[in-house]
């Protein structure tokens, strides 16, 4: 049981990755709007009600989104702890 949530968020902390590196990238082509809507239907019920509480952060003209960070983190803990056991 406990391998199987730890692959669950080994996945989560990947898409996540996925999420940021695409969201450098205009949208543009159908393989990569197809990645850019997978990736976000499946970290946005994560990533979303973080959001909720902590609003971006601006930097001038622009706003920093530390939602993936945060969760990031959090995934790393909750995987290191799944590990100890």
């Amino acid at each position: 049981m406990l391998s199987i949530l730890s692959w669950v968020v080994t996945v989560l902390i990947v898409l996540i990755f996925v999420r940021i590196v695409l969201s450098w990238f205009p949208p543009g082509g159908d393989l990569l709007n197809s990645a850019q809507r997978f990736t976000f239907m499946a970290t946005e019920w994560l990533l979303e009600p973080l959001r909720r509480v902590l609003p971006p952060v601006r930097l001038g003209g622009a706003a920093l989104d530390l939602s993936p960070t945060i969760v990031l983190l959090i995934l790393f803990v909750l995987r290191g702890m799944l590990a100890g056991q």
